[in-house]
This record gives structure tokens, C-alpha cells and sequence, in this order.
């Protein structure tokens, strides 16, 4: 079901995206006829027509009206494992491989992750030193603070994604640059090489399969999971808001229930379940979603649902305090403010997860309509499988230059790292800003000892300069109605200035929209969120 709606305000225009699309890369397998057709970053033994093969990637992903460009073409064979056996013995899969760099050519940097600092880093290096090759299962940037705005249509999808090969177009043009939409399984130390498998959405004519990629430098951005503490039937039954994807289903899922309430012979039960929004965890991400469904709520199901307006009600649950980094005025403000605007405030502890209902260890059950779950990120299952130092909390352990010790040419960044107890620094917070500065120091690092050290095995004796130090700028988060909390304390026990109110949603909103603008600096974005800014959440955004 495609929904969309167009604003138009003083001859500005806004528009919404079919809430069915996706942000899943399309690809297609084509047969190659000849070898001298198809151009191969890959060696190694492969099968299949002609012995070769093209993976033909789709030129964009749809967020609403705008396509979203990604790499072109880069043919390369069809990376089939093959077997070989001798008389005597099987020998070990020999995977399709990206080579290591030959004398005089330039190092290769390999990065795993697309998110905050995975993309800071690689907007950053200098491609006249390096060769570059990402590897994620996703080929955009996502703004993540910005999600919870495009679950109810105060953001356009395509607002809130960049593509990575925008952000460095390396690698979409350089001849050694590549990105490559798969996933990390391993990664070998010793021998400078990571082991890949490719995604598949379906479409493809076989099962996804492996290869494996040398790098001279290896960067780890790979970013953390939704933290679930082994609650049963939480990944099968709750919404988690990290991707575009996400938001997309649960505008989806909003917005089908609403429907479904109005069929005749819907009991009244049924409706109160189906329009009851219940939201795990009191964090910026829960406060500041729970927040936007109130104002969809107020300005949109009033007026388009009004059938069923005294149903829909919205629930956030939290074990301890909401925003407990916030300082204690700017808690009791969000507390108040969510109350008055119709947010039901909850504490408790998630026990169970069924498909309709929660249960909490009181004993007690919430029936839901839809469950949005936000309660933190702890390390991904790849992060957990390597066989690297790690620091408190399962993170990979990093130094104070963000390299893994006793690891030649690895490095660790944003979410997935953290500092190893040794160096007396604390595990920092996994925030965006704290992404983002990592991935500007190292690239920094990476652009100094490049020419000399850029090589595998070449940096040993390379000065590195002063260390990473994290200073923290302050908090903010958006509750709803024009309003927003901005805490610029640097840590929750030292004094600072904290306000909150319709200047501070000015400041959110403006210092988002400035950090958008520096990833981007295109029009469309200044044009979108100025209409936004001037005539706020109108009666057209979703339905």
C-alpha cells in the first residue's frame, strides 16, 4: 500500500514516501560471455557460465520521490566456493579474493560498518594515498537521532540516509575503491584478510556466498545491537527504531492498525488493543518517539481518525528514571510534559513478549497494538566472535589512538569499541557525537603516517601524536509540541547550563539540521526542514 501525501505552504512543497519501500539493494546475477568483458577486483577459482559472471547492482535505492544513487557497476565473477580434490586429499575452500597490494601501489584501507563513524572516517581520507574498500551489509548513512521523526512523517526517509559513495566518491570512482554489500564473518590477523558474505533479499538465483578481502589497514566500524537481556520474544514480536527500514514498518504497522480499527465488527477490546502504542525503554529514542506519536496523535488521528481517536493511546515503560543522563529539572520537565500531552509513564521490568501482550515481572499484562523496544545497544554476535581483546561490557578493546593492542594494523571505532581497562579511561557512551569524533581523529591519524606507514606491517615506528580525548558537548532530545531538553553539562555529576522548552526544540532542531547540511550540502535538505521549522507538523504528513 503506497501512502502519500504533498504539503504545499507558500510555494514550498513536501512529500512522503510509499511507506512500502525499502532500503534493501536490489541486485542481479547476469552470465558473462567473455573474460575480457568483465573487469574482476577478484582472483581466485570460480564456477559458473564462461566461467565468469557480473553482479549487476541496481543504480538506487527508493526513499520516497528521490532516487538514492549507490556505487556503480563493478563487475566482478560470481563468487562461487569451489572444492578442489586431489588423488590424496581435499583441500580447504578456496575463496574469490581480493589480492594484498603489490609494492608501489597504494595501501589499502578496508572499513567495516556504515554508520557514524565508519562514514566520518571515509569522508575524510585521503584517497590520493589510499585505496579504499567498504564492506556492509548497508550502503547509507542513517541520521539515527532523526528516526522517530520519519515513523509519522515529520521527516521524509530520503531526509534522514545518505548514501556511502556520496559521502566518499572513491568509491564509486576510483578503479581500486570499492564498496561491497556484505556482511563480516571473520577475520584473520595473521594473514590481513577479512572473510565476507554477500546479502541476499531474495531476488538472487542462489544462496549468498563468501569471499574474502587483504587489507594493509583494517578498521572495525561495525556498529552494536538492540540489547534485548535474552528477554523471550522480543526479536520476534517488537519494532526496533536503528534503520530506515525499521521507521518504514512502523509507519506500516501504525498505520494499518488504525485502519483495522474502524472495520465493522471490531469489538471494543480489540480496538483499545490494536490502537494501544507501547514503547520499552525511557531513553532520548523512547522519549523522543513517544513524543512524535503524541503530536500524530493530537494533529493527525483527531481530524483523519476520528472514528477511533479516544482509542489510540501511547505507554512508554522504564525499569528506573526516563533520561537519566539528563539533569534532575529537565527529568521532572520531560515527566510532566509527556503526562500532559497524554503519554502514560509506566515503571516497570519486561518479563515476556507475546504477540499481542507483555508481560512484566510484576505479574502484570499490557496488551499492544504495536511495541516499539529502545532500551540501549550492547555488542553485535560479529563483535562477540572475534578473537580480539575486548573491554568492559564485550566492546573490542582499543588503545588511547583507538588501536586494538597487540593486533598489527587494526583499529576500532564507534560503537562497537571501547577502551581497555588498562589505559585508566572509561568505556564511552554509544552517542553519535562519540562515533562521529573517533572517526575524525583516526582519519586524521590515517592521513599523517599514510605516505611512510600506510603500508601492512609499516607503522611500528611511526610517532602517532597526542592521544583520542573525548570531551562531551551535551545532550539533547525532542519531547513533543515544540518542545526539547538541551543539557550542556560534560558529565552528569558536574554543574552546567540546562534548559528546556520552545527555545531549545529551536536548538535541536537547528543543530540537527547543521550537521545534515555538513554530511550533504544539498538545497532539497535546507528546503524540508525549513518547512518543517516554519510551519511545523501539519494535518498532511501520513494517512
Amino acid at each position: 500500500m503506497a501512502l502519500a501525501r504533498i504539503a504545499r505552504h507558500g510555494g514550498y512543497r513536501r512529500s512522503f514516501g510509499a511507506i512500502s519501500n525499502t532500503a534493501t539493494e536490489r541486485y542481479q546475477l547476469c552470465g558473462g560471455e567473455s573474460a575480457h568483458k568483465c573487469h574482476s577486483p577478484f582472483s581466485g577459482n570460480v564456477t559458473g557460465c564462461g566461467n565468469l559472471f557480473s553482479i549487476k547492482k541496481a543504480e538506487h535505492i527508493s526513499f520516497g520521490s528521490r532516487g538514492m544513487r549507490v556505487t556503480p557497476q563493478h563487475n566482478f565473477p560470481h563468487a562461487q566456493i569451489a572444492v578442489e580434490e586431489s588423488d590424496s586429499e581435499q583441500e580447504s575452500p578456496q575463496y574469490p579474493t581480493l589480492e594484498a597490494t603489490k609494492p608501489g601501489e597504494k595501501p589499502r584501507v578496508v572499513v567495516l560498518g556504515s554508520g557514524w563513524a565508519a562514514c566520518r572516517f571515509l569522508k575524510g581520507l585521503d584517497t590520493k594515498i589510499y585505496d579504499v574498500v567498504c564492506i556492509s551489509p548497508r550502503n547509507h548513512m542513517v541520521f539515527t537521532p532523526l528516526l522517530a521523526s520519519t515513523c509519522v512523517g515529520t521527516l521524509e526517509f530520503r531526509s534522514v540516509a545518505e548514501p556511502v559513495s556520496r559521502i566518499q566518491t572513491a568509491l564509486a570512482k576510483d578503479p581500486n575503491s570499492y564498496f561491497f554489500l556484505a556482511s563480516c564473518s571473520e577475520v584473520d590477523t595473521d594473514k590481513h584478510e577479512v572473510y565476507c558474505e554477500t546479502i541476499g533479499d531474495g531476488g538472487l538465483s542462489r544462496e549468498p556466498y563468501r569471499f574474502k578481502v587483504a587489507y594493509d589497514k583494517l578498521v572495525i566500524a561495525s556498529g552494536a545491537e538492540p540489547l534485548t537481556f535474552g528477554i523471550k520474544g522480543v526479536k520476534d514480536h517488537a519494532f526496533f527504531l536503528r534503520e530506515v527500514t525499521h521507521a518504514q514498518e512502523i509507519r506500516k504497522k501504525l498505520l494499518l492498525n488504525l485502519m483495522l480499527s474502524e472495520n465493522p465488527g471490531t469489538s471494543e477490546e480489540e480496538k483499545e488493543r490494536l490502537l494501544h502504542c507501547v514503547v520499552i525503554g525511557g531513553g532520548p529514542t523512547g522519549v523522543e518517539f513517544s513524543g512524535e506519536l503524541s503530536d500524530f496523535i493530537m494533529r493527525d488521528v483527531h481530524q483523519r481518525y476520528a472514528h477511533v481517536k479516544n482509542y489510540i493511546r501511547v505507554t512508554l515503560i522504564e525499569a528506573n528514571e526516563i533520561l537519566s543522563s539528563f539533569d534532575d529539572g529537565l527529568r521532572q520537565y520531560a515527566t510532566k510534559h509527556l503526562t500532559k500531552v497524554g503519554v502514560r509513564l509506566v515503571r516497570g521490568v519486561v518479563k515476556e513478549v507475546h504477540p499481542n501482550k507483555i508481560i512484566l515481572s510484576d505479574g502484570s499484562d499490557v496488551p499492544y497494538g504495536l511495541l516499539v523496544w529502545s532500551t540501549g545497544v550492547g555488542p553485535s554476535e560479529f563483535v562477540k566472535s572475534l578473537n580480539l581483546p575486548k573491554s568492559p561490557g564485550g566492546r573490542i578493546g582499543v588503545d588511547e589512538w583507538l588501536r586494538v593492542p597487540s593486533i598489527e594494523d587494526v583499529f576500532a571505532l564507534g560503537d562497537c569499541a571501547g577502551f581497555l581497562e588498562q589505559t585508566g579511561r572509561p568505556v564511552l557512551p554509544a552517542l553519535a557525537q562519540v562515533a562521529e569524533r573517533e572517526g575524525k581523529f583516526l582519519v586524521e591519524l590515517f592521513n599523517r603516517f599514510g605516505k611512510n606507514g600506510g603500508k601492512a606491517f609499516s607503522a611500528k615506528d611511526i610517532a602517532l601524536g597526542e592521544p583520542f580525548v573525548y570531551k562531551h558537548l551535551g545532550s539533547m532530545a525532542s519531547v513533543g509540541r515544540y518542545k526539547a531538553l538541551v543539557d550542556l553539562r560534560q558529565s552528569k555529576d558536574t554543574k552546567g547550563i540546562s534548559f528546556a522548552g520552545f527555545i531549545s526544540w529551536l536548538i535541536w532542531r537547528s543543530a540537527y539540521l547543521t550537521r545534515v547540511l555538513s554530511w550533504r550540502n544539498r538545497f532539497y535538505v535546507a528546503v524540508n526542514w525549513g518547512t518543517t521549522l516554519v510551519f511545523g507538523r501539519d494535518n498532511t504528513r501520513i494517512g
